[in-house]
């Protein structure tokens, strides 16, 4: 599958193809005949935990193709990645049950053969008008399967960064003069970077000592929900050395009982480990601001860096509705003719 290095921002010139970049499960799907692969992009065999997708694509009237896309479960005006996630569940009926209630969406992007014509091989700009052909043929009947939308305007990659959330995490862009890059980064891609204001509810004690004695390693950060509830959010390490033993000592002057009264930290998942519960709880009285790339439920999928710290800010003003995200009109795009 073709890969996408990051850079910092977008790339201009001619020579350049943009498209939203989704934040969801990669899926190279190729059919022939009755036999239907749907590949991840570790290599894993998708098609038993999307159902709907593969039935899909064997209703689909070319009968032979390859083709290069996400899937995604729209939910309101976003994709939703937890609902991708609950897919990935070993028992086959609550897997049939999740594609009846949360149908999942395949977005094509490429492509790479169709019937007797292999197509990998020529540039950009004679796949992506026979992937618009191919979609106009056989799309307009199906609610599975919609065209990614892809433009050469610089103001329109722009504006998909600017509206990244929700399902979309920023822009790709792609040399329209080469061939599909079968594991080659020659793409670029370019994330959205967002803050949020967090409370600070807990910390953890590092695994190596300073001086002798304990330091902080992370922070645990929570916002505070409409009910007044302080939720666990995620958490930051990006702490410099020579600060932690000061901040250490202002952490543990404020040591408390309990801090979160939502959601807290280290609750039982398949990622737990012992250190998941060792934390040490504070009253909510510091304020940093960090920034993100993804949030999904009400929580941030990977580690923040610290920006500031915000004492001008008080915890209270942390509230949820900073992390409410909305992709770029995923409603618009799934009614939009082909």
């Amino acid at each position: 599958m073709l890969e996408a290095r990051s850079v910092d921002r977008l790339p201009r010139g001619a020579e350049w193809q943009y498209e939203p970049k989704w934040d969801d499960f990669r899926c190279l799907l190729i059919r022939s005949g009755s036999r239907l692969r749907m590949q991840s992009k570790s290599g894993r065999e998708l098609a038993r935990y999307f159902p709907e997708v593969a039935v899909a694509a064997l209703n689909l009237a070319e009968t032979q193709f390859a083709l290069d896309g996400e899937l995604v479960i729209p939910i309101g005006k976003r994709f939703s990645f937890d609902d991708l996630l609950q897919r990935i569940h070993p028992a086959a009926s609550r897997v049939k049950r999740l594609a009846t209630e949360t149908p999942a969406v395949f977005l094509a992007f490429d492509l790479l053969g169709c019937g007797t014509d292999d197509i990998a091989g020529l540039p950009l700009t004679k796949r992506r008008p026979a992937l618009e052909r191919f979609a106009k043929r056989h799309f307009k009947r199906s609610e599975i399967f919609v065209l990614s939308p892809a433009s050469r305007n610089h103001t329109d990659a722009e504006r998909w960064l600017a509206r990244a959330g929700g399902g979309s995490d920023g822009v790709i862009a792609k040399r329209i003069d080469l061939p599909y890059q079968t594991g080659n980064r020659e793409g670029m891609r370019i994330k959205r970077i967002r803050s949020a204001d967090c409370v600070i509810g807990g910390f953890r004690y590092g695994e190596r000592r300073t001086a002798g004695r304990k330091v902080v390693g992370s922070l645990l950060l929570g916002l505070y929900d409409e009910k007044g509830q302080l939720n666990h959010v995620g958490f930051t390490s990006g702490l410099k050395s020579a600060a932690k033993a000061a901040l250490t000592d202002q952490l543990e002057t404020i040591v408390s009982d309990h801090s979160f009264t939502g959601n807290a930290p280290g609750g039982r998942s398949r990622w737990s480990t012992k250190r998941s519960t060792e934390w040490q709880s504070v009253k909510p009285k510091f304020v940093v601001e960090v920034s993100y790339d993804h949030s999904t439920a009400g929580r941030f999928r990977h580690g923040t860096t610290i920006i500031r710290w915000r004492p001008d800010k008080k915890p209270r003003q942390c509230t949820m509705d900073q992390l409410e995200q909305y992709s770029v009109l995923p409603a618009a795009l799934l009614r939009a003719p082909v």
